[in-house]
């Protein structure tokens, strides 16, 4: 995806997500991986209301180039496009978000994970979801939490697609923006379902998740 593509491809997702209500108010960013850097949303940007030209532009080094300031979440962009490099696994695009039902998640004293694997659909499309406990928002000692995560699942046989900063939301990534969202789409309404089942559902059991690794694939 050459640059113009990617600024366009960032402000169609921003809008989308806001439009549906999977972000709002400033809450939120979105980074894509260029040949030479990155783009990513501005500090405080409405991601329903992006503008192309004003996307921060920043180096490998993660100095900036052009645009508005970049989110105070670059660090950590920055370290999940390293740490997937790192393993032979890059990914294009990452996107943060305050996902209401994901965050509600973690106002529950949550485990190690968010989710255990309720529906084929999460397990495929997401799979594991680690939680981060809670730093302030941009903290930089949470881009090595994220970066060992990264690289623990990946030694496990089970490489993960997203992690969840406690309070304050996912981070998910994939090899275009479109698969990031659906990536985090796909994590929120599991999350939603979560909540309006009126007892903890029971996870699927071995055998099915079995299955999927055989048909589909998952990582699980």
């Amino acid at each position: 995806m050459n640059e113009h593509a990617a600024r366009e491809e960032i402000c169609r997702i921003g809008r989308s997500l806001f439009e549906r209500g999977y972000v709002h108010a400033t809450a939120g960013n979105i980074s894509v991986r260029l040949d030479d850097g990155f783009l990513i949303t501005p500090t405080d940007a409405c991601l329903g209301f992006l503008d192309p030209a004003q996307l921060a532009r920043v180096d490998l080094q993660g100095t900036q180039r052009s645009g508005a300031p970049a989110s105070k979440t670059l660090a950590l962009h920055r370290r999940i496009y390293e740490a997937q490099a790192a393993l032979g696994a890059p990914v294009a695009c990452v996107i943060h978000t305050h996902s209401t039902h994901c965050v509600a998640l973690t106002l529950r004293d949550p485990g190690p994970e968010l989710l255990p694997p309720i529906t084929p659909y999460f397990v495929m499309k997401v799979g594991h979801v680690p939680v981060v406990p809670y730093h302030r928002p941009g903290d930089p000692r949470v881009a090595d939490l994220v970066a060992a995560l990264v690289a623990r699942y990946h030694q496990q046989g089970t490489p993960i697609r997203a992690v969840m900063l406690s309070r304050l939301g996912p981070n998910v990534w994939h090899g275009s923006p479109a698969q990031a969202m659906a990536v985090l789409e796909e994590l929120e309404e599991t999350a939603k379902l979560w909540q309006l089942s009126p007892a903890p559902p029971a996870p699927l059991g071995d055998d099915a998740i079995e299955e999927l690794r055989r048909s589909f694939g998952a990582s699980w």
